[in-house]
């Protein structure tokens, strides 16, 4: 079959087919986001044109919001569907290495296809093209490398027949998921090949579910055996594999506590009487006081990174760790018993080993206990009178009125606090907390994605001022393709939680909170958001106190709904008011400072390496 290249990646695209967790088959590559360019437009351009019936193409603002947009989509299909974006050569290009880090750090596919300058160099330097005095090959598309999962260049139209099958290999394994750039120059996407038909073959990629070693299964068993306080941490790796309901039974079965990552919030039913809340820095005190006291950790599916481990310290020191993880790369850290394997079959394999083994009823019981605790403190939190809202109010109200299939989502700043702590779910996998790579603007980009991809129920996305400010483009994106959700937009003038951790550890009030930062202008103007997102295509709705905030979030989610475009609630917060969950965040404290007495103490707690405690 006589094709360009770009053509032939585009047919390929189309003949690969995924599974889902439950079992319908659906395109591995659901669309392709775009801005095209020089390096782009005729060759790739002109293939998605010739399919635009068969392969939506939708056109973004900014290179880097289609992106987070792709990574949004990944994460609401649990890995099971990729979103691919396209960009010409140069600035284009660049703009996507922030979300190819979103995806790294988050373990989440994405397809990235940027343009490149020409193999052949007869225009060089093409336009947008940086030259490397002492390497002719190298292009601004390199900086992918250290972004990418894998990365090529490709420079023959026969290299697809050999790094397709490696695409698809790493956008489809559970252990090595992430992102794929393939970097096409641009003569060589117009150039032809005689591609064989098999290529373009059908393709259904099923969930793997890879079984653990039984000699490494009989020896954690053996640990949790000798358990007499073991707690359950459920990460994202339960979400991928579908294991949230064997993950319970498991609980259930033995009187496991379980507590969760913040990759694996909504797992658990809060209500459920095995619920410890989830753990660590933006989790809650009654999950913390459980891992403190835990002799035997079985944590699954996570890379347990440290606003998970409070730096590390929010397990006792003398703790036995078993690590259940798809990928060995994150099952062999710090000095656990690893066990590798996919946790919905390892889970498994793992109950039928221990057969009638139950934790003592008075531990199985803490967990209920102190969640409640936690709940009692979640609720004064709401409940605090005051004119302006606080977060933990405006989450609650959006908690309240939000359905069971409903999707919520936040990425930075205080939010992710409030979120993770506070909210309650009903055990349904509604909540994207990207907090991996912790990117500004992802709210937003990453909402849109998701709103293609949950269907089921609405999405809400939850973000600051500040994080609204750094990429807000995609919003009008969303508007003009009808995809619907709604946006709750915090204003609390500037980078509050930043502020908070500058000063709670003597640092002076500095270039974070706007009042805190340098302007020349004798009275600074500040954003109306609301007129804003209503010039970018959204409904609007403002509020000023909780009651406000019931009534405009009501509103924005009929208005999303019934007008398939984005509703944004903006209201007013106060800039120091947070959910506490009582553990440490390692950052650098300079000696001068107050808080370096408090961190020096903290420090010296620290579990630095786990081995030859198992």
């Amino acid at each position: 079959m006589k094709l360009t290249t770009a053509q032939a990646l585009v047919r390929w695209l189309l003949a690969q087919r995924s599974e889902t967790l439950d079992g319908r088959e659906v395109p591995l590559f659901p669309g392709v986001f775009a801005i095209f360019g020089h390096g782009n437009v005729l060759g790739l351009g002109t293939a998605l044109e010739e399919h635009r019936d068969e392969l939506p193409v939708w056109r973004g603002q900014t290179e880097q919001g289609m992106a987070l947009a792709a990574v949004g989509y990944a994460k609401a299909t649990h890995r099971r569907q990729v979103g691919v974006v396209t960009s010409s050569i140069g600035p284009g290009a660049l703009n996507m290495v922030t979300a190819a880090g979103v995806a790294h750090a988050n373990r989440l596919p994405l397809l990235l296809l940027p343009g490149d300058t020409f193999t052949g160099r007869a225009p060089d330097p093409v336009l947008q093209q940086v030259e490397h005095f002492g390497d002719p090959t190298a292009t601004v598309n390199d900086a992918f490398r250290a972004v990418s999962r894998y990365f090529d260049r490709i420079t023959r139209p026969e290299q697809l027949l050999s790094t397709l099958p490696q695409v698809a290999r790493v956008l489809t394994d559970p252990a090595d998921a992430g992102p794929v750039t393939l970097a096409l120059p641009q003569d060589v996407q117009v150039e032809t090949y005689d591609f064989p038909d098999a290529l373009f073959a059908p393709v259904t990629h099923c969930p793997q579910r890879p079984r653990p070693d039984r000699r490494a299964l009989t020896e954690a068993a053996g640990v949790l055996r000798s358990a007499r306080k073991p707690l359950l941490v459920l990460g994202g790796g339960v979400r991928y594999s579908g294991a949230g309901a064997r993950a319970m039974a498991f609980a259930e079965r033995h009187g496991v506590p379980v507590t969760e990552t913040t990759a694996g919030r909504t797992l658990v039913p809060h209500d459920h009487p095995l619920h410890a809340g989830p753990l660590g820095v933006t989790g809650s005190t009654s999950a913390n006081v459980l891992a403190a006291e835990a002799d035997v950790v079985l944590a699954v599916g996570t890379r347990l990174q440290d606003f998970t481990t409070a730096s590390w310290t929010v397990f006792s020191p003398g703790v036995r760790l078993i690590t259940l993880n798809a990928a060995r790369f994150d099952a062999v850290k710090h000095g656990a018993m690893p066990v590798v394997g996919d946790a919905d079959a390892s889970l498994a394999e793992l109950a039928a080993q221990l057969e009638s083994w139950q934790v003592e009823t008075s531990w199985t019981e803490r967990a209920a206990t102190e969640r409640r605790r936690w709940d009692a403190r979640i609720d004064s939190l709401r409940a605090v009178s005051g004119e302006v809202p606080t977060y933990a109010q405006v989450v609650g109200v959006v908690n309240d009125l939000s359905e069971p299939r409903d999707y919520v989502m936040t990425a930075s700043g205080g939010m992710p606090g409030e979120l993770i702590g506070g909210w309650r779910g009903s055990g349904s996998i509604s909540m994207d907390v990207e907090y991996g790579f912790s990117c500004m603007g992802y709210e937003l980009a990453g909402a849109w994605g998701a709103a293609m991809a949950h269907t089921g129920g609405l999405v809400t996305t939850m973000l600051g001022d500040g994080s609204y400010l750094m990429l807000n483009s995609e919003l009008f994106s969303a508007a003009f393709a009808g995809h619907p959700f709604v946006a709750v937009v915090c204003d609390n003038d500037g980078y509050a939680v930043i502020a908070r951790l500058q000063e709670g550890q003597g640092g002076k009030p500095f270039n974070n909170l706007l009042a805190d930062c340098r302007t020349a202008h004798p009275s600074p103007p500040r954003v109306d958001f609301a007129r804003h997102a209503e010039s970018l295509g959204c409904a609007v709705f403002t509020a000023s106190s909780v009651d406000d905030v019931r009534a405009a979030y009501a509103k924005a989610r009929e208005a999303a709904v019934a007008e398939k475009r984005p509703a944004v609630v903006v209201v007013r917060t106060q800039p120091n008011s947070w959910t506490e969950a009582g553990a440490w965040w390692e950052v650098g404290v300079p000696e001068h400072l107050s808080g370096r007495e408090g961190y020096d103490e903290r420090k010296a707690a620290q579990v630095r390496y786990l081995e030859g405690r198992i």
